[in-house]
């Protein structure tokens, strides 16, 4: 016989960023969300790898560059997302691309 994945097998902690374009740029006023299992507020945060002081917000509006990462105590660490402070940037869509799709690119100053 077999058994089917359980939907709490599948899920994963996600950090979604509003607007959603990568890289994010710092001038975009860049919302991360951390979505994910678990008690509401329980988000613990991360930049540059270090523990982040922003203990209860599960989103909030970045003021540095730098490499995020939230934690959820049903679904763990989340995928790292990048915010720059770069003048000029080449963006795609923040989305899952396959081979063959097509995509709008946004060449941004």
């Amino acid at each position: 016989g077999w058994c089917p994945l359980s939907p709490a097998a599948t899920q994963t902690t996600q950090l979604l960023v509003e607007p959603p374009w990568t890289p994010a740029v710092l001038w975009d006023q860049v919302t991360l969300t951390c979505q994910g299992l678990g008690t509401r507020g329980a988000t613990t945060w991360y930049k540059d790898g270090q523990h982040w002081g922003k203990e209860g917000l599960d989103h909030f509006v970045v003021t540095e560059s730098g490499t995020y990462k939230c934690d959820r105590p049903g679904t763990g660490l989340s995928p790292s997302v990048s915010v720059l402070n770069d003048r000029l940037v080449l963006q795609v869509p923040a989305q899952a691309l396959l081979e063959g799709d097509k995509v709008t690119l946004r060449c941004r100053v």
